[in-house]
């Protein structure tokens, strides 16, 4: 900072947690800096006050709000240099306006509500302001707003407080609003104001809302879209028919749309029907309405849904999809992927045994593999005939793949709550297994990939494939493969570890998981690794084995492992960690 401040116009200390508030000060030197994210830095108010006081500049900030913050501590300078700013990113912690009534500019707001419903002590909480949050948010000049709640009422409620200014005064130039609320978020009177002025005042071209603001009412045809660039209708009651005529107008043209979530739409590609069941086949014309209307598409989420395709009807979803070939993400249900004009002839899931050749009742040894060349050979050939190995050889710059089975339910969801008992996977996910992970390996440029309940991996070949062939991957989340009482993958997942160089996420999600001695030595090998979670009931860790791991990355800034373990392990376990 001493040395080069003045020539730094961006600087990204998100997630700094560590740093003390004196080394934040200097970035008090950056005096031309025009970019600033200081999100997850602890800041009091008035050394915030202090810092933007001297950054004139300034047009973009990030930045959080914690209990104790006092709008009233910033001084007149600051308060200048935030009235210039355009863009602003604040996380809330505590029921607070933050810093948005001094930021009388504003084009972009970006929210991010954490509050908790309780206090640490125990004690409930409320959704009103701290004292002293008198003025309101200035949104004249908003031209995005954007809010992402965690679970909680209190959430809930300071979100109204913002919303209610939009709704006396929704600004003319608005043309992206997007709310992420999990679970039930119900419309008042002042949201209802707010849609309604939207749908008489403005534009949009991007629009996101929860979904009971949209069920059940005839808001989509109200609301006018000018170039439309981002649509997300998660779990909506979206039917194949509202689909054509209020999103995609009628199949008319789209090329402007680059990200449409269809998540959890259960009936959004099949024509609209009284008796119509989750999992009937879906309406192929509706799917290639879509994507001739939208073929430019770069994001496209239909995952949390039974997508089948009809055995002699119209084309399978897999053909229609390989249109998109500028396809960046793509999430889709596992029984979406099946071959319908083989899945009667493939055999039920067999044990894992099974592919194991015969002897005199040998016994597999861990850390041995238990598959051969000619096994990964075979997988090879059978997926290359597949509708899933022709979309994939046609999405050659796909950097984001998500498989989920349309059953599963993770046991420890980031905003929902957790189920203990999972349903079983659809009946036309049972055929999907090494074959088809296999086939992932042809995308040259994966950088994210998460594959939940895949019921037929018996070995998990199709996982060496994506390790040594998918050389840009950083982001791996693998659930509830296989059987569950037994983790047959467990050593092609450590022969893949040992070629990802570059991964920096893994999160394991299995009943029964043994993080050994073999399995830790494996993941050593993931010399970029920043963060790793681990799930499994009734899973087993070994204690040296952890230490010795933390010890060879020392990238690792997170590590969650919740394996079943007693309180006294997991705090010495804790305790040894901190100290190394």
């Amino acid at each position: 900072m001493r040395g080069i401040g003045k020539e730094i116009h961006q600087l990204n200390m998100a997630g700094c947690y560590w740093l003390p508030s004196s080394t934040i000060d200097h970035v008090i030197r950056c005096k031309n800096l025009v970019k600033l994210n200081l999100s997850g830095c602890h800041l009091t108010s008035l050394r915030l006050s202090k810092m933007l006081s001297a950054l004139q500049h300034l047009r973009s900030l990030a930045i959080d709000v914690n209990p104790g913050f006092d709008a009233s501590q910033l001084s007149s300078e600051c308060k200048a240099t935030l009235s210039r700013v355009l863009e602003l990113k604040q996380t809330l912690y505590t029921p607070s306006y933050g810093v948005v009534p001094c930021c009388t500019s504003l084009e972009k707001l970006l929210l991010y509500f954490e509050i908790l419903d309780r206090s640490r002590e125990g004690f409930i909480l409320s959704g009103q302001l701290m004292v002293g949050e008198s003025n309101v948010p200035h949104y004249q000049n908003l031209r995005v707003f954007y809010a992402r709640l965690a679970p909680g009422y209190v959430n809930q409620e300071v979100v109204r407080l913002y919303l209610a200014v939009l709704s006396d005064r929704t600004p003319e130039n608005l043309h992206a609003f997007l709310i992420s609320a999990p679970g039930s978020f119900a419309e008042s009177g002042t949201t209802k104001n707010l849609l309604d002025s939207m749908a008489r005042n403005v534009c949009l071209d991007a629009l996101q809302l929860p979904k009971s603001w949209i069920n059940g009412s005839g808001l989509l045809q109200h609301l006018k879209f000018n170039n439309p660039f981002y649509f997300s209708f998660s779990r909506c009651t979206l039917s194949g028919g509202h689909l054509i005529l209020r999103v995609i107008n009628g199949g008319k043209d789209l090329k402007s749309l680059t990200s449409l979530n269809l998540s959890g739409c259960i009936h959004c590609l099949s024509s609209d029907s009284l008796f119509r069941k989750a999992e009937d086949d879906i309406d192929s014309s509706i799917l290639e309405s879509l994507v001739v209307s939208c073929c430019n598409l770069r994001h496209l989420n239909l995952s949390a849904a039974h997508h089948h395709s009809s055995e002699s009807l119209g084309k399978h979803l897999c053909q229609l999809l390989a249109r998109l070939r500028h396809l960046l993400s793509l999430a889709l249900p596992v029984c979406s992927i099946t071959d319908v004009s083989t899945n009667t002839e493939k055999p039920p899931v067999q044990s894992v045994t099974n592919v194991v050749p015969p002897g005199l009742g040998k016994k597999i040894r861990i850390g041995v593999p238990t598959y051969t060349k000619n096994f990964l050979e075979q997988s090879k050939q059978t997926s290359q005939t597949s509708v899933f190995w022709t979309l994939l050889e046609n999405l050659l710059v796909l950097k984001t793949l998500e498989l989920i089975g349309s059953s599963f339910s993770s046991a420890m969801p980031r905003n929902e709550p957790a189920i203990r008992n999972s349903l079983p996977p659809c009946s036309r996910a049972q055929s999907i297994g090494d074959s088809e992970v296999a086939a992932i390996g042809q995308l040259t440029f994966l950088q994210n990939l998460t594959l939940a309940q895949l019921p037929n991996i018996l070995t998990g070949a199709g996982l060496v494939s994506i390790g040594l062939q998918c050389q840009h991957l950083r982001t791996l989340s693998l659930a509830n493969l296989g059987m569950m009482g037994k983790v047959v993958y467990m050593s092609a997942l450590m022969d893949m570890l040992k070629h990802c160089k570059g991964l920096r996420d893994l999160r394991l999600e299995q009943p029964y998981f043994s993080a050994n001695t073999q399995f830790f030595q494996a993941l050593s090998h993931c010399s970029s690794l920043q963060r790793l979670c681990i799930i499994s009931r009734s899973g087993t860790l070994q204690f040296d084995a952890v230490m010795s791991f933390m010890a060879s990355c020392l990238e690792v800034i997170m590590c969650h492992m919740f394996m079943g373990e007693t309180l006294t392990v997991c705090k010495n376990l804790q305790q040894s960690i901190l100290r190394r």
